[in-house]
């Protein structure tokens, strides 16, 4: 097995950042030419490492670490009241896994998405050789959780399984299904999941406090966050 301190990373130029408006942004990646096995991921999750593709890579910012790996000790999450709620509005969708893979109605259902949800984006239009790299290529552990409703697929959560955690990659759905709350509910179902699964963790990237769109995850409590290489509480109201 690979020591993480034996392994070649690259940076890429800086770059505009997609979070915090007026700032740039580096990224340190894992060499694509590392053969990175599920124990070798699963260590550099636990390090803050994410993967888009087949790309594992982390923030590697001059001066700004505004950027916080986080994740769920599944054991000891408990659902808000909003989230229960949430939770019992969609008991009556069905869950499936599959391996990712290319069909009409999933690229229907993220074409509509990105193109509802994100018009503001770098991921507008929606493109299906975007699509194809970013999240049917990658890694072997990757899979597509499916919910539907009376049959029709109404979203999909992609998430690797590591050693012993599940880690949330990216969800797309039916934006006209919004008071299911699909985005809330696909994070509550993965943590059910991982506890099936005797899985320790639900890892949901990077937490950014000046960022909107990633504050969501400081509703999902207890919360441990990677700061100074050390996996603590984060303590936010």
């Amino acid at each position: 097995m690979q020591k993480l301190n034996d392994l070649r990373f690259f940076t890429t130029p800086a770059h505009p950042c997609s979070y915090l408006q007026g700032q740039s942004a580096e990224t340190l990646f894992l060499d694509p030419q590392v053969k990175a096995d599920t124990e070798l991921y699963s260590q550099l999750s636990v390090a803050g490492f994410r993967r888009s593709g087949r790309y594992i890579y982390k923030p590697f910012c001059n001066g700004c670490n505004a950027c916080v790996p986080v994740r769920i000790p599944v054991s000891t999450f408990k659902m808000r009241r909003s989230q229960s709620r949430v939770w019992k509005r969609n008991q009556d969708l069905s869950i499936s896994f599959k391996a990712p893979h290319q069909s009409d109605e999933i690229w229907s259902l993220y074409e509509q998405y990105i193109n509802s949800r994100h018009r503001d984006g770098d991921m507008y239009p929606a493109d299906k050789d975007q699509f194809q790299g970013f999240l049917i290529e990658g890694r072997p552990e990757a899979l597509f959780i499916e919910f539907r409703f009376d049959g029709s697929l109404i979203a999909i959560m992609v998430a690797d399984q590591l050693t012993d955690a599940l880690s949330a990659i990216y969800t797309f759905f039916d934006p006209d299904q919004e008071t299911r709350s699909l985005g809330v509910f696909s994070i509550l179902a993965l943590i059910q999941i991982a506890r099936r699964r005797n899985l320790k963790h639900v890892y949901l990237g990077y937490w950014i406090e000046d960022c909107k769109k990633m504050n969501y995850k400081t509703n999902y409590k207890p919360l441990e966050a990677l700061i100074e290489n050390q996996w603590q509480p984060l303590e936010k109201p």
